[in-house]
Order: C-alpha cells, then sequence, then structure tokens
C-alpha cells in the first residue's frame, strides 16, 4: 500500500501557478495603482494646505507672494485631498481620477511652459499617464462602490 501526500494533491503545475500569478496581478495591478495615485496626490494636497508659501511660485500669472497665490495654493491643496480621499475609497473613481488627469495635465503644461521639460514635469507626466489609465479602468478590488 503506498501513501499519497496530501501536499502532492494540492500543489499546481508550475504553468497554473504562472497563469494563477498573472491573473491576481491583472486583477489586483488597477487596485494597486489606484492606491499609488491616491497617495501622491494626499501627500501633494497635504504639503499645499501645510506650507503653501513652498507652493505659491508655481501659480501661473500671479505674484507668488500675494495673498491670492497662496489662496489659490491652498484651494489646490482641498481639491487634491478630495480627489484622493475619492481615489483611495474607489467612490465615483472614473470621474474622480478624470478630474485628477485634467488638473494634472494643467500642471504639466504649466511647468513645461514655465520650466520646460525637467525631471519635474516628466514625474508629473508619470502620474498623469497612471490618473488617464484609471480613468477607463474597468472594475476594481476594494471599492465602496462601483
Amino acid at each position: 500500500m503506498t501513501r499519497i501526500n496530501a501536499g502532492a494533491r494540492t500543489r499546481r503545475p508550475p504553468q497554473r501557478q504562472a497563469a494563477r500569478a498573472l491573473d491576481l496581478t491583472a486583477q489586483w495591478a488597477p487596485t494597486a495603482g489606484r492606491v499609488l495615485l491616491g497617495l501622491v496626490l494626499a501627500w501633494f494636497g497635504y504639503h499645499e494646505l501645510v506650507s503653501p508659501q513652498l507652493w505659491t511660485g508655481y501659480v501661473p500669472g500671479v505674484s507668488a507672494t500675494s495673498g491670492l497665490a497662496a489662496a489659490l495654493v491652498l484651494a489646490h491643496g482641498w481639491v487634491l485631498l478630495v480627489l484622493a480621499v475619492a481615489i483611495l475609497a474607489g467612490v465615483a473613481l472614473r470621474l474622480a481620477a478624470a478630474v485628477a488627469a485634467m488638473l494634472l495635465l494643467q500642471i504639466v503644461i504649466t511647468l513645461t511652459i514655465t520650466g520646460g521639460l525637467t525631471d519635474l514635469t516628466l514625474r508629473d507626466v508619470g502620474v498623469l499617464g497612471l490618473a488617464i489609465t484609471l480613468t477607463g479602468t474597468a472594475p476594481q478590488r476594494a471599492v465602496l462602490s462601483r
């Protein structure tokens, strides 16, 4: 009489394991992108609210030392935080991602016009690409609403 190893029955062939890993990646990658985009937006929104004076130089067409520039940075910080919360929670995800993409497009255009293509601008191009991708992503995992 031969004994059957219980663990051997549950093992999958390497091809099936690879297929399962790819399936899990396809299911969870958009969620990972969503969380990362939300964290980036939250990070910058928080810093704009805590230290608006560090960001007033990025407001186009307004003196960096003006009260208007500080008010615009504060408003921008709140918008970023609201978008971050919506994206992280998965509430109105496509709409929040689309608004974030438009906001990031404005940032990229302004940075390109004022300073040319820099590492800062290209970083924002990558974040813009992530936001655009999330606007067209199918249903995701770990969302509060669909």
